[in-house]
């Protein structure tokens, strides 16, 4: 099944390790095979990784992008074991992005990092 997006003017993706910039108008492109996908909205730059829970949906994000994911897992256990020390009320949200990371489903390891920043977001103890 093909993913299909639909990209803004000047709107950028990663299809991989690759960074795909629209540099028209309104664009729509059919993307057939497995290759880890973001969205602009969605990526988070090293200078936005500005908290705990940021740094760790960073290093989940380097996962999901890399070639070979498991050399950025030692960073990700670091940050999670350090988060879970100062913020213990995020261990279901960090247990959740575990789960998902030992199934394999590092995207939707993503979108469980993405819940925790949020989460942090509301709670400036987390900060």
């Amino acid at each position: 099944m093909a993913l299909k997006i639909e990209l803004k003017p000047n709107e950028v993706i990663l299809l991989g390790d690759c960074v795909i910039t629209n540099c028209g108008q309104r664009t729509r492109i059919m993307i057939e095979g497995s290759l880890p996908v973001m969205r602009e909205k969605d990526i988070m730059s090293l200078s936005q990784a500005d908290s705990p829970a940021k740094c760790l949906y960073l290093a989940v994000q380097f996962m999901y992008l890399a070639k070979n994911p498991q050399d950025n897992f030692a960073i990700y256990m670091g940050l999670a074991r350090e988060m879970m020390q100062t913020a213990p009320e995020a261990k279901a949200l960090i247990g959740s992005i575990n789960n998902q990371i030992l199934r394999g489903d590092l995207y939707k390891a993503l979108k469980e990092a993405r819940k925790l920043v949020a989460y942090g977001e509301e709670r400036p103890e987390m900060n």
